[in-house]
């Protein structure tokens, strides 16, 4: 059976700025808002006196509800034919705010997959939450969560916890293809007493230990749907190039389900679709039995390259992280570019500045001005970015 979920991504590096997104703080990261919690690719810690924050690996665990891999991409059993989807989906505006805090919306699991393996630095599941399509959304957008329970506020007030956002991982018709559900793809934060040389379950993530511990039929109280940023392009023949690090894969997966795996007479999708991904290792690797299947089915408009920081070298010899596969690619990243194609980012904020960095030496050495290249993309709507 040919797991293909996707499509193959001509790489959007779509750069969205997340400060508009305002919510209340938690414990989830060191008293900062938790979206979907990255790899580790660019070798990330935040200390906190003798308490530090860290990637560290996680011991396999049999989740309730857990689908392999397979199973997943199950619904799609050759990657050349594409399903039918209910078109009702495609008609009206873009869906904003439907649901808030005050007025949330309740969804069930229905199951819960560890996506990645033994070795990885860190445990992601792909959640699968039943909504009967009552809280519809578009492929590049994002669903809040709120936690169960309380908290105490600075002034000793109890109240709930507050919402973090998630980036959906799955397109508007979710994966059975019906548009009842949707797909979250979380990674759990956990945190490492480096004095007691033990994980702290006082300050693990509420919110993604909440979701990844959630059995089917549970209550899962969302808002949303949120976002602009990484809305895909209307024109069927863009080329897209994605840019990613850990669970910042979650809106490539809605595109490439979009772009080869729904049939949808009005988009049918002519581009190219190119997935940069970056992880720690191959066990860190998220949704690669659905990108390898579109890979081998649409050879030409879906592409991969994979940063592997605890397994590659970049040409310096040093650890390869997502700029340093980009830059591999440089000269033909910059003609698509200067030929209109999206560049979208989504991931660790921690990894745009050396991929900035990484693209005005390119610049530079080819004789032009980044500031003013930057500047044409933004104005073009080319330059999509969202990090956390």
């Amino acid at each position: 059976v040919n797991l293909l979920l996707s499509a193959r991504p001509f790489v959007l590096l779509h750069i969205r700025d997340l400060a508009s997104r305002k919510l209340p703080i938690s414990t989830d990261m060191m008293n900062m808002q938790v979206l979907n919690m990255s790899s580790p690719t660019m070798g990330l810690q935040r200390s906190m006196g003798a308490q530090t924050l860290q990637q560290r690996p996680v011991r396999a665990r049999v989740i309730q509800g857990r689908r392999s891999a397979h199973i997943m991409a199950a619904a799609v059993k050759d990657a050349t034919q594409k399903k039918k989807v209910p078109l009702e989906l495609e008609g009206g505006d873009l869906p904003l705010n439907t649901f808030s805090p005050k007025k949330p919306f309740k969804g069930k699991v229905v199951s819960v997959t560890k996506l990645t393996g033994p070795k990885a630095t860190g445990e992601t599941c792909d959640i699968v939450i039943e909504t009967n399509g009552d809280i519809p959304y578009w492929e590049g957008q994002s669903y809040g969560v709120i936690p169960p329970g309380t908290k105490v506020n600075s002034r000793g007030k109890e109240m709930p916890h507050g919402t973090r956002l998630y980036s959906i991982a799955a397109s508007r018709y979710g994966d059975k293809l019906d548009g009842k559900t949707t797909t979250l793809c979380v990674r759990r934060a956990t945190y490492w007493d480096e004095e007691k040389g033990a994980e702290d379950p006082a300050k693990k993530g509420i919110c993604s230990n909440f979701l990844c511990d959630a059995k089917p039929g549970d209550e899962v109280t969302m808002t949303g749907p949120t976002g602009k940023v990484l809305l895909m392009p209307e024109d069927p023949n863009a080329v897209f190039i994605m840019v990613a690090t850990g669970t910042g894969i979650a809106p490539y997966r809605s595109f490439w389900r979009r772009q080869f795996v729904e049939d949808i007479p009005n988009y049918k999708f002519t581009g190219l679709s190119w997935l940069f991904m970056g992880a720690a290792n191959s066990d860190a690797k998220l949704y690669d039995d659905e990108i390898q299947s579109l890979v081998k089915a649409y050879p030409d408009q879906f592409r991969v390259d994979y940063a592997l920081s605890r397994e590659q070298k970049n040409k310096r010899g040093g650890k390869m992280y997502i700029q340093d596969k980009v830059e591999e690619y440089a000269d033909e990243v910059f003609d698509l570019l200067d030929n209109g194609a999206h560049i979208f980012f989504c991931g660790l904020k921690g990894m745009m500045p050396g991929i900035q960095e990484m693209l005005e030496r390119v610049a530079n050495e080819k004789g032009i001005k980044f500031e003013e290249f930057l500047e044409k993309l933004k104005k073009n709507n080319q330059w999509h970015v969202e990090v956390y």
